[in-house]
């Protein structure tokens, strides 16, 4: 199990994560959209067996269905661990990213998206991806692959939680996928979110560029 811990500062060197050549075999029939179920922490609205609703950026649902909220919260201390856990229900090439706001307002676009003209309109090829995330992102090019996982695989990861007071935050999660067609819900991406309550560790400094956005 990978342990992500991002800086907390510093400069935010763009790198590209491009669909592999090698994979052109796997691209040609894999599905038009990929979908995750989000298992920890808690997802904030209801999903069905493939994660269901996710189209819509940037917490999930779609623009025809909300979706239902789940009122669920999880509970962190400040300087601790956040264990992502996630399950890619739908197969497709990408990577995953992550951020904390204290609303869903406050949290970052969508990546940055390298396109192609397709027949049926622009299709992704790459995205860039922050090599030292800064607040709002926790971990960005989590996960990458171009070929199917295993069946029943779950990925996980420790994320640094950073040592703030942040209650009723939001923990978004997002796929960013490559060989996929514009969504109008979501771009090039799928969304869940999570409610969480994050309390400053007294005994720990505090993180002050998490502070000064989360105050901001």
């Amino acid at each position: 199990m990978p342990t992500i811990m991002p800086a907390a500062s510093g400069s935010r060197r763009l790198r590209t994560l491009a669909a592999a050549a090698g994979c052109a075999a796997a691209l040609a029939v894999a599905p038009a959209s990929a979908h995750f179920v989000l298992e920890t922490p808690a997802a904030g609205l209801e999903q069905n067996t493939i994660g269901d609703p996710q189209k819509l950026g940037p917490c999930g649902g779609t623009s025809q269905d909300p979706g239902t909220p789940t009122g669920a919260v999880t509970e962190l201390a400040g300087g601790s661990t956040l264990h992502l856990k996630l399950r890619e229900a739908v197969y497709h090439p990408g990577h995953y990213r992550v951020a904390l706001a204290r609303t869903p307002a406050q949290l970052p676009a969508d990546p940055e998206t390298l396109t192609r003209e397709g027949p049926n309109g622009p299709i992704s090829v790459s995205a860039a991806i922050a090599a030292d995330p800064a607040p709002p992102v926790l971990a960005d090019g989590l996960f990458p692959h171009t070929a199917p996982p295993v069946r029943g695989t779950f990925w996980e990861a420790d994320l640094r939680v950073p040592n703030v007071d942040c209650k009723d935050c939001v923990v978004q999660v997002i796929q960013w996928m490559g060989e996929h067609g514009y969504n109008p819900d979501g771009g090039y991406s799928y969304h869940h979110c999570a409610t969480v309550n994050v309390t400053r560790n007294p005994d720990l400094a505090t993180d002050p560029a998490w502070d000064a956005f989360l105050r901001g």
